[in-house]
């Protein structure tokens, strides 16, 4: 009996002849376990690049819709007053669905929302295979190509028609302009059907198999790892608590990432560093990237590039965006990882507070001319002598105050500011003033806590773990020590013993850590975790901070 050989196509199916149904939320919050409810589903039915349907309906959440979610969507309560609620929607929408493959971008959180209702409905889910755009996207583009994988810079690489605008079925129309372009870059590489979309970045090679005698002299213990090229350039950085169990996954199926199965074809050796604790690890990790810049890390790209706010000392003090902390005796916050969130941040003390925004250095009496800001009430005019020392020195207290302490004043007008152009519908301007409240609550925020710990010249801390104690010495926000105590040992002389191996750390400048700002801000997180004892010195939160005023911005 002869047998048939099967074809090409046969192996899968074509990606030209799947139904794929691509679906996209808008809700009232970010976790349907913690109560938020969804607003709005649209979703488009497509197969081999035309349009089968189209599904869209706004959905009464029975509850009113927070303030900055409709500032985001443009969804108030008066809109979905008369709209169906979710007991009617989603069977209609499952109708819709079936025999389909989901796609979302992002799928983890629209998928999750459906199978929240469902459950709460008793209805049965469907056994839909579901398609990530954003997974997709990070595997198939380089970071050279596009600077993030969210939907509207992908829209704009792919050249989409249609613009994301977080309404339902504008986001699922761009998305599948996003999943026809990202289909493309797969032909080019000879990914033709549904399998081996959901396959091809397992694959490995037998030339990453041959490598896996790298990992051979790496030990079994936590710790960093280093991918070394023929010149012995670092190529890439990581940590793990298992180091031979993580580097040898480089060498198999389990390493998805396709820009790390190039990477694996580059080096020549693995070097790696044994700590003695998670925290040290981590640490480690961040001085390594920071100090070779390993090109296959994503984070190490212009690590040094980040922006500050500096409050001048000077007779008629100003608001500034410089680069560098000096030891001037100025306050400061940041560090802003982007110039665009230091001038957001910007943007929101002018709009409150009348000091100068002109670069110049005045005397202390002026003999300028009043500028335009002046001339339309926006600036208190120290360049013509149109104000007092007292009372300019008086509005300077208020911006030091909303930069250092509490910027509450800031929130309430920005805040008043949303609810005008809520009002008159204009949602996008709404949104860029959200968007600047954040950048400067956030900034404020971790000058603040990057302060908790760069003022305190000594910190010795300890947290149980599984045969002893991991104790770690801080000095301004720097972590300079880390070992593991065992049980039943007098930890006054085994501590004593330690601080004598630690480096001495000179003090950074203002809010300026004797560290990069991650480092310390991994040190806080170490810290804050239950069960950590201060063994010498303390830390503590300020009680007026801008850390009362997060919950009023996205999480994303």
């Amino acid at each position: 009996m002869s047998t048939v050989q099967p074809t090409f196509d046969d192996l899968g199916r074509p990606l030209s002849d799947v139904t794929f149904c691509v679906v996209d939320l808008e809700t009232t919050g970010a976790s349907a376990a913690h109560g938020s409810k969804i607003t709005e589903i649209g979703a488009v039915k497509v197969r081999g690049g035309q349009v089968l349907g189209e599904f869209q309906t706004l959905v009464n959440p029975d509850e009113a819709i927070p303030g900055f979610i409709t500032v985001l969507t443009g969804i108030t309560d008066a809109m979905v007053v008369q709209a169906p609620r979710i007991a009617e929607v989603l069977p209609s929408f499952l109708e819709f669905a079936t025999g389909t493959v989901l796609v979302a971008h992002n799928a983890p959180f629209d998928t999750g929302f459906l199978k929240h209702a469902a459950r709460d409905l008793e209805l049965p889910w469907p056994r839909l295979e579901v398609l990530d755009t954003a997974v997709l996207a990070r595997r198939v583009l380089l970071r050279d190509e596009v600077r993030n994988v969210k939907l509207g810079t992908l829209a704009a690489h792919f050249g989409s028609p249609t613009t994301p605008n977080h309404r339902a079925l504008e986001d699922a129309r761009a998305t599948v302009h996003v999943l026809h372009g990202l289909f493309e870059r797969l032909g080019s590489l000879g990914i033709h059907s549904l399998e081996e979309v959901s396959t091809f970045t397992s694959r490995v090679t037998p030339q990453q198999r041959r490598k896996r005698h790298l990992a051979d002299a790496v030990p079994s213990a936590p710790g960093v790892y280093l991918f070394r090229d023929r010149r012995d350039e670092v190529l890439y950085v990581g940590t793990s608590r298992d180091l031979r169990r993580r580097v040898r996954s480089y060498f198999t199926a389990a390493e998805t990432r396709s820009r790390m199965g190039e990477m694996v074809m580059l080096a020549e050796r693995i070097e790696s560093v044994v700590c003695a604790t998670a925290l040290e690890a981590e640490v480690r990790e961040l001085r390594l990237i920071a100090a070779h810049r390993p090109p296959y890390n994503r984070r190490s790209k212009f690590p040094d590039r980040v922006s500050w706010l500096k409050l001048t000392r000077e007779p008629w003090p100003r608001v500034s965006i410089v680069t560098k902390v000096l030891d001037d005796d100025a306050d400061y916050i940041g560090p802003f990882r982007r110039r665009r969130l230091a001038e957001d941040a910007l943007a929101c003390l002018h709009d409150v507070f009348d000091v100068r925004q002109c670069t110049g250095r005045l005397p202390r009496v002026p003999k300028g001319s009043a500028c335009v800001l002046a001339e339309i009430g926006s600036c208190l005019s120290p360049c013509d002598g149109s104000v007092s020392s007292e009372r300019y020195t008086e509005e300077v207290h208020q911006v030091r105050r909303a930069m250092t302490a509490d910027p509450d004043r800031v929130v309430a007008a920005i805040r008043s500011h949303l609810r005008e152009l809520s009002v008159r519908e204009r949602y996008e301007d709404a949104a860029r003033w959200r968007d600047r409240l954040a950048a400067l609550l956030r900034g404020v925020h971790r000058t603040q806590r990057l302060r908790q710990l760069t003022e305190q010249p000594e910190i010795v801390a300890a947290a149980p773990q599984s045969g002893g104690w991991e104790v770690h010495v801080i000095r301004h926000g720097r972590l300079c020590g880390s070992g593991v105590m065992p049980h039943g040992t007098v930890p006054g002389p085994w501590v004593d013993a330690l601080l004598a191996t630690c480096e001495s750390v000179v003090p950074g400048h203002g809010p300026l850590p004797a560290a990069g700002a991650e480092e310390t801000e991994a040190v806080l997180r170490w810290l804050e975790q239950p069960g950590v004892r201060m063994a010498r010195g303390s830390w503590h939160s300020a009680l007026a901070s801008a850390a009362r005023h997060l919950h009023l911005i996205p999480t994303t």
